[in-house]
């Protein structure tokens, strides 16, 4: 229990504006899907358990604070609360009477054992859309299974095709099922919303993290399906086209080529001075040019290797053919089509000073989202937001003496 939020930036002309959540879910799906929508203004109220998220000590942090909870946390209200308390569960009725959104991530069946399973809560509030994201849904053989982002990417087939094709399956260095399954989930989230115009009513949204992954891999399941082929472990190249990889430059840096487009193809040969390429039968389609990879590679990499990071990508740029340098975070700081477009944004933070992290993810024109504020203080919101409930000082007290807040 600690005093209340400063003032923050009014969210006018909002898209969500309106829109209550409450996020009682941790690491990592849930949380980000809650950001999202509090980037474009929906009153969020991050749910916490008085002991403190898991992401207040998840990763990397500095003076004892952590890092990852100041971006994932944006623009949320911060209140602590025990749900596996008759007194927090009490608390957390009142709340959802005055709620649109509820996003958990629990094992199935921990809300039902807390009588507080979507037919209770919808009892209080028939208007309530509570998402569900876990590991593997709310029904089937593996549902009650502990679930992470990690066993989503190895199941979704995702792995399996991800490496070099005499190397292991390769999981990737972030939360990649995570993220995804978020952005996900908020599209689900406002689908739900929009139906409640419609009928009145809300609904459950039931999200495995299994499943967005598995969306996001195209055509290979009809492919498996009506042919019987799976997809190779093709490092950076693609079975579709070629040239497909990373090259290294002169000057030790690297850069992607990507040629997903005949155009672009024929214009990277030429570039090259290989145009003799261009002319051959089986330059004509992408999936014979990823056939030929090896000599395709070859004369794209030794003429990459000759010339520094910023003398090939001003060759292609001239060429009109698609290069990317690759970058590590250092380089998206101070790279000038990030900063155009304030991809990673300053605010003061109430510990830290003044930090940056990543901005919201696309901009609109009317109703545009903005970082308000970053991850707050444990419990910075609790008095205030509780007292809209009826929880007056006294009993906070009270309540906080017996591990509840």
């Amino acid at each position: 229990m600690t005093d209340t939020a400063p003032a923050a930036p009014p969210a006018r002309g909002s898209a969500l504006a309106g829109i209550k959540v409450l996020d009682i879910a941790t690491l990592f799906a849930g949380p980000l899907a809650a950001t999202l929508l509090a980037d474009f203004g929906a009153d969020v109220t991050k749910v916490e358990h008085p002991k403190g998220d898991p992401v207040r000590s998840h990763g990397a942090s500095k003076d004892g604070v952590g890092l990852w909870w100041k971006m994932l946390s944006r623009n949320k209200k911060a209140v602590t609360l025990y749900l596996g308390s008759p007194e927090g569960q009490d608390i957390f009725r009142r709340m959802v009477a005055d709620t649109d959104v509820v996003i958990e991530n629990f094992r199935p069946g921990t809300l039902e054992r807390w009588g507080l399973g979507y037919e209770a809560l919808a009892e209080i509030n028939p208007r309530l859309v509570l998402a569900r994201v876990t590991g593997f849904g709310q029904i089937g053989p593996y549902a009650k299974r502990p679930g992470f982002g990690t066993l989503a990417e190895a199941m979704s087939g995702f792995a399996a095709i991800t490496g070099q094709p005499d190397g292991p399956p390769t999981l990737p260095p972030f939360g990649l099922a995570d993220g995804v399954s978020a952005l996900t989930a908020a599209f689900g989230i406002m689908t739900a919303l929009h139906a409640r115009e419609r009928t009145g009513r809300g609904q459950v949204l039931d999200l495995a993290i299994i499943e967005p992954m598995i969306t996001l891999l195209g055509p290979q399941a009809i492919t498996y399906d009506q042919l019987g082929q799976l997809q190779p472990r093709t490092g950076n190249r693609s079975v579709n086209n070629a040239p497909r990889n990373t090259y290294r430059t002169k000057d030790g840096s690297w850069v992607a080529v990507s040629t997903s487009a005949q155009s672009i193809a024929e214009r990277v040969m030429r570039l090259v001075g290989r145009p003799e390429y261009v002319d051959e039968p089986w330059f004509a389609s992408g999936a014979e040019r990823a056939r030929h990879a090896d000599e395709l590679d070859a004369a794209v990499g030794s003429w990459i290797a000759d010339r520094t990071r910023s003398e090939v990508v001003e060759a292609f740029e001239e060429a009109q053919a698609a290069v990317a340098p690759i970058y590590d975070m250092s380089d998206i700081f101070e790279d000038p089509q990030f900063q155009a477009l304030d991809t990673i944004t300053e605010v003061e933070d109430e510990e830290l000073g003044t930090i940056r992290f990543q901005n919201v993810p696309f901009r609109l024109s009317d109703t545009p989202g903005a970082v308000r504020w970053p991850g707050p203080r444990k419990g910075r919101d609790t008095a205030e937001v509780l007292g809209r409930y009826g929880v007056g000082a006294e009993e906070l007290t009270a309540l906080a003496e017996r591990g509840v807040v």
